[in-house]
């Protein structure tokens, strides 16, 4: 069995089944292995069929709880639909939902395309949409709870991010006006925002556990009285400056004459 320095029963979430996209690596794989390690059952759903079955029984083999691998794309609502067709067939219900799909990379408004603007909303914002409304059914049934995974570069201006911060406040609206609409089912929505800059506020970087932890919070029924809002996990930090520049005061490339690559 794995174990963990949450503070949280390790079987507080017992016959419960977590459905988690983005779960074969990075922070929504430490989640599902915290959900795990606390009682769940999971199925975790991502684009590169081999990455997910492996990250599956990685999963299994650590926790001692059954994780199933399912490959799709969430930018197509049919193949969520099937995953989570499959994962009721497995596990016989679905309690908490991840929308953790993302995609990002730096860029310049004056270098990006319209088509990589268009895809990272795609995999973000719709993907998101997509991963509630394939799981909505399910969880109205289990009055269960859906967690997205935000980060905080729209919460100030943050050059070569235009495209996920405006994909990000997307997620934000559609969170809030989930957890509103679906609150009188019983299903609660919320977000785990993240995001690190070089100054934080706790003197110390974060690590995967601190989002997991959070996670197992807002899945809780400490939190039963919590939705519709975001819960950010960055030690602090998106008080301070979201710069990008290095020690530059601007960075030059946004100065006159400056340049960058086209994406």
């Amino acid at each position: 069995m794995s174990s963990t320095t949450s503070v949280f029963k390790p079987d507080v979430f017992a016959g419960k089944v977590a459905f988690v996209t983005g779960g074969g690596s990075g922070i929504c794989y430490g989640v599902v292995k915290q959900l795990m390690a606390h009682g769940c059952n999971a199925a975790i759903f991502g684009r590169r069929k081999a990455n997910i079955e492996s990250a599956a029984a990685e999963l299994s083999k650590a926790t001692g709880k059954k994780c199933i691998g399912i490959s799709g794309d969430v930018r197509k609502l049919d193949t969520l639909e099937e995953a989570v067709k499959k994962t009721v067939a497995e596990f016989g219900r679905i309690d908490f939902v991840v929308a953790g799909a993302a995609g990002n990379f730096l860029a310049p408004l004056a270098g990006l395309s319209a088509n990589a603007f268009k895809t990272v909303l795609e995999i973000d914002t719709l993907g998101t949409y997509h991963t509630f409304k394939a799981t909505i059914d399910e969880l109205c049934k289990t009055k269960g709870s859906l967690i997205a995974i935000s980060a905080t570069l729209h919460y100030t201006a943050t050059p070569l991010q235009a495209h996920v911060s405006a994909a990000k406040a997307g997620v934000d609206a559609l969170i809030k006006v989930i957890g509103v609409e679906y609150g009188p089912r019983g299903v609660r929505a919320n977000e785990l925002v993240e995001q690190h800059t070089r100054q934080i506020p706790l003197q110390t970087y974060g690590a995967i556990d601190d989002i997991a932890h959070a996670a197992i919070y807002l899945f809780s029924p400490a939190a039963r009285y919590v939705t519709a809002t975001a819960l950010v996990v960055d030690g602090g930090s998106w008080h301070t400056s979201q710069s990008v520049g290095g020690s530059e005061i601007y960075p030059a490339a946004f100065l006159p004459g400056g340049s960058f690559p086209k994406l």
